[in-house]
């Protein structure tokens, strides 16, 4: 899985990851958020989720302590990351800065 995972985030344009499990009350905040920042942003955009409980290897491997968090990817570069929910205009802006 850590693989694949590596093979979608070694992408040109960058790649927004959602990492999340279902029982996190505030990660449940996050899919319209992205949704916008996705529709502002169209083709310029990645975005994928990643379910901590089904992906253990690859929340390990990124040091994932606190969901949700985000993590931006560029040619299989880590640019940015953070926990919490964030509003679309602050992540829209961080997207931006490596488009």
């Amino acid at each position: 899985m850590i693989a694949k995972f590596k093979n979608i985030i070694n992408c040109k344009r960058p790649v927004l990851v959602d990492f999340y499990a279902d029982w996190c009350g505030p990660c449940k905040q996050m899919p319209p958020i992205l949704k916008q920042v996705k529709s502002e942003l169209t083709e310029n955009i990645k975005i994928i989720k990643v379910d901590v409980d089904r992906n253990p290897n690859i929340a390990s491997k990124y040091k994932i302590r606190s969901i949700p968090t985000l993590m931006l990817f560029k040619d299989g570069e880590l640019k940015w990351s953070g926990m919490g929910v964030r509003p679309a205009s602050e992540v829209k802006s961080i997207v931006e800065q490596y488009l």
